[in-house]
């Protein structure tokens, strides 16, 4: 069985990156798909003074789901089965270590997310994930 890890993030490019998987889950068959969307940790100490750690776990949460709910909307119409999940970390650097703990064999993923940095031919976070695994990873514009 084959391993397909989507990163998404809400933005029309990841949903472009949900439906060339569910593409290649057609082509390719007995395929197992996770989906996933990293939040960045929250760094300042400010916050973690006047916040809970559960209050900020909610917060990661609540942000994680809504950035699934483009990609699981797409999954759900076309009935493909798939495993969601919000991750926290430095985003490049925990989209690979999903990829490899999970068995993954496959990348796809947005060339451009919702970043603030706009105008750039291929997005920081693909150009990082590129650099760090070691499996192929399909870009979609």
């Amino acid at each position: 069985m084959r391993n397909i890890l989507v990163p998404v993030d809400g933005s029309d490019s990841s949903v472009r990156a949900v439906k060339a998987a569910i593409q290649a889950m057609a082509d390719l068959k007995d395929c197992k798909l996770h989906v996933i969307t990293v939040h960045p940790p929250i760094v300042s100490g400010n916050v973690t003074r006047f916040f809970s750690a559960e209050a900020i776990n909610d917060y990661y949460q609540d942000e994680g789901r809504n950035a699934l709910l483009p990609a699981k909307t797409v999954l759900d119409e076309a009935g493909v089965s798939y495993q969601d999940s919000v991750q926290v970390g430095p985003v490049a650097i925990t989209i690979a270590k999903y990829a490899k703990d999970h068995g993954c064999d496959l990348i796809i993923m947005g060339t451009r997310g919702l970043g603030s940095v706009t105008g750039m031919v291929l997005g920081s976070i693909a150009t990082k994930v590129l650099s760090l695994v070691d499996i192929p990873v399909t870009l979609i514009k």
